[in-house]
């Protein structure tokens, strides 16, 4: 009888998780970094939650999952993936009991743009860490501040960089 109590007991105490959750969140951005690396588009967008967005570098990138598989689809289909290499990253679990959303930033080496920064939060689901939002973002020193301002604000047809035909 006191056996069955206490087993009765113990089902009524939820589960805790004994994985380190920063740890775990990690993990989950390394697997995504890692599957855009490999043009691998069901592990990629499978580490999102269902109403996730990504945050590009343009204004103009702010996608729900959705439009960020349409924009990627392309690519990963043709097995072109993108590659930044993180480090420096700082990862913070919110305080409370649920141990369920952390929030992290980081740095990201990568070939064609060089040093970018990246930061997002995950939530702890059913299925375990999913990335929430991601924003990828180009660190700009301070001392070219100006410069790049000036750039971005410039009339599209001043811009070196701009295509005469748009």
């Amino acid at each position: 009888m006191i056996a069955a109590l206490a087993a009765l007991a113990l089902m009524s105490v939820p589960l805790q998780s004994t994985e380190d959750p920063v740890v775990a969140a990690e993990a989950v951005v390394d697997r995504m970094h890692a599957a855009a690396s490999h043009a691998d588009a069901d592990a990629y967008f499978g580490l999102f939650t269902p109403d996730a967005r990504f945050i590009g570098t343009d204004a103009t990138e702010r996608w729900s999952l959705a439009q960020f598989k349409a924009y990627a689809a392309p690519y990963f289909s043709r097995g072109q993936g993108w590659t930044y290499r993180p480090h420096d990253r700082v990862t913070t679990l919110a305080p409370g009991d649920c141990r369920c959303i952390v929030w992290f930033d980081e740095l990201l080496d990568n070939d064609a743009y060089g040093l970018t920064r990246g930061s997002g939060v995950l939530r702890r689901t059913e299925d375990g860490w999913k990335i929430e939002q991601y924003v990828l973002s180009m660190p700009i020193p301070n001392d070219k501040a100006k410069a790049v301002v000036a750039l971005v604000q410039s009339p599209v047809e001043a811009r070196p960089d701009a295509d005469p035909a748009h």
